[in-house]
């Protein structure tokens, strides 16, 4: 037995143990499915983190810069995750004050629906149950890759690992563990990426050489590799695509049930917004940080493949052993955080969102309907051949367009009636799945700015319009609403509130400090790399690399602001009013 299997052997037992010892601790279904609405701010943060960070990011998307996009993916700023503070601002603080169980039960609760919290609640358990298979067959491979376990063996362990501590613990030890391996991994990648930078001459060096790189050229622009043989014939279609993908994104974290939900959990509204912030700073740099490994791993080999196992590979030949277990250990935690997280979301619904039942189900019987749905999710993984990566069309963008609308006009309009949230919602699901699926079969190319994603919101956009002129909005409806935007009082506190200013204020230092940061570490690099720097050494304007180094303070300067504006409007004693 090598120091790897070792190493992950003894991560999963700790947090086997720490889950089912939180498990103890669940009294009621408040605690089962919201972990009693007491969450802190830093176990908001790591379950945040933990559930967006998961295999998809150390293995798919660094494997993606490995191929081709390291500028694309280093440049672009975290747009995505700027959908965190949009969504606390305008979304996740209004489902605290519905003290729903689930976004979905929000959704019934808001148009007095049952219909809806029922469709909304079969979406969550067909995408989020695709990805919860994914990524316990993701997992599995990478178990049967470290270890001497087969892959039916790895299967079972991997599934093991998550699903008790999930069914007896619920929420309170999904989010305890989701910290505890975020931190794990997080501090193992801080570690990992300083040894492997260090060892190729420093971050400057390293994009220098990027810039030369004869067998990738184009790599460390700020389009990555287009044209042909690439899916992006041009800069400005990759430009598009990626524009239409990042704002999908962002809607998913401003209403994405593994995202937004978490905000029923926090202690308060401060809770929900001061998380927020810290976590789209802890992800845009964790993104930079992962993607950018992926990419400079060319420096040494070229060939790896697949790509996607491109920082197993590096765990395992470019650093000392302990550390890349460490490292392998953090990957295999990333997977198993975002499976406790699904597991949960999916057993949640099929006990509360699903049935109408004229009776709440007690603890045992809901431990019941979460171990069942686990078994069906094991037996699926054996069934299903692991190169499934594909129905990862449903989870996603899917929220995008089939939530989105509704859920952000949930909120803020006062026109949006019953019949349009339902049929919004069910025409944005399938209008983004149907085209999504009629591309994958090789029936139609969809052009970078006709994105499902996209359609689908416009369509769900569309019957949202058209049905809400033909009905009106019921009283109760309408006082749900106006109940939605009464500001709590106890969250109307001058202390809570300065302590809440100082996550706004991180943005902005973010945001000022990024752009100089990007310019020496990045650009100027990469222009000495490709002989685009000017003779006196100073940085040519005249590129789409020079101009990318605006966007993290466009980004996160904006954001700092009007987060602050809206926290002091909304809490602070001498001026709240009703938000």
């Amino acid at each position: 037995m090598d120091i790897f299997t070792i190493t992950i052997g003894i991560s999963l037992i700790l947090f086997i143990a720490i889950g089912n010892f939180a498990g103890k601790k669940v009294k009621n279904l408040d605690d089962y499915f919201v972990a009693g609405r007491r969450a802190p701010t830093i176990l908001i943060v790591g379950t945040l983190v933990a559930s967006v960070m998961s295999s998809v990011a150390f293995l798919g998307e660094a494997g993606f810069t490995y191929d081709g996009q390291l500028g694309a993916y280093m440049l672009f700023p975290s747009t995505s995750a700027a959908g965190y503070v949009i969504g606390a601002l305008f979304f996740g603080r209004y489902l605290r004050r519905s003290r729903a169980t689930t976004v979905a039960d929000f959704f019934g609760q808001r148009f007095n629906s049952f219909r809806l919290q029922r469709v909304s609640g079969i979406i969550i358990m067909l995408s989020i149950g695709i990805y919860l298979l994914i990524v316990t067959q993701g997992a599995s491979i990478l178990l049967t890759d470290l270890t001497e376990l087969t892959y039916f063996q790895s299967l079972i362990v991997v599934w093991l690992s998550y699903t008790f501590f999930t069914m007896y613990a619920g929420s309170k030890g999904v989010i305890i563990t989701d910290t505890l391996m975020f931190l794990l991994f997080t501090g193992a990648t801080l570690v990992f990426a300083y040894y492997i930078v260090s060892d190729l001459g420093g971050a400057a060096l390293a994009i220098e050489n990027m810039a030369q790189l004869e067998t990738k050229a184009g790599i460390a622009s700020w389009s990555g590799i287009v044209g042909p043989g690439t899916e992006w014939p041009t800069a400005m279609d990759y430009l598009i695509w990626a524009l239409v993908i990042d704002s999908a994104w962002a809607a998913v974290y401003i209403v994405g049930p593994w995202q937004a939900g978490r905000h029923l959990m926090a202690r308060d509204e401060h809770v929900v917004l001061r998380s927020s912030m810290y976590a789209l700073i802890i992800v845009a740099l964790l993104q930079i940080i992962i993607y950018g490994l992926g990419g400079v791993v060319n420096l040494v080999k070229t060939d790896i493949t697949p790509s996607e196992t491109v920082l197993v590979w590096a765990a395992r030949n470019l650093v000392p052993e302990f550390l890349g277990a460490l490292v392998l250990a953090g990957i295999m935690a990333a997977a198993l955080s975002s499976a406790s997280t699904f597991l949960s979301l999916v057993g949640f619904s099929a006990s509360n969102d699903v049935v109408k039942r004229e009776k709440a189900l007690d603890l045992r019987s809901i431990r019941f309907i979460m171990m069942l749905v686990g078994i069906v999710v094991l037996l699926a993984s054996f069934y299903f051949p692991p190169n499934i990566f594909w129905l990862m069309l449903f989870v996603g963008t899917v929220y995008a367009s089939s939530w989105g609308p509704v859920g952000l006009m949930s909120v803020w309009s006062k026109d949006i009636t019953e019949l349009a949230a339902y049929w919004g919602m069910i025409t944005g699901f399938v209008f983004n799945v149907v085209p999504a699926a009629i591309e994958y079969l090789g029936y139609i190319t969809w052009p970078s700015y006709l994105h499902p994603a996209l359609i689908g919101t416009v369509i769900s956009l569309i019957t949202i319009g058209i049905l809400s002129r033909k009905g009106a909005v019921t009283e109760q409806e309408a006082a749900y609403r106006v109940k939605l935007h009464i500001t709590p009082e106890e969250d109307c506190d001058a202390k809570k509130t300065r302590t809440t200013m100082i996550a706004p204020f991180a943005l902005l230092i973010y945001g000022c400090s990024m752009p100089f940061i990007v310019v020496n570490y990045y650009i100027k690099p990469y222009q000495r790399g490709s002989g685009e720097i000017l003779a006196d050494g100073s940085m040519n304007w005249q590129t789409g690399e020079a101009w990318f180094s605006l966007a993290p303070a466009v980004v996160f300067i904006s954001l700092g602001i009007l987060a602050g504006i809206v926290i002091k409007r909304s809490y602070n004693p001498k001026t709240s009013s009703p938000s």
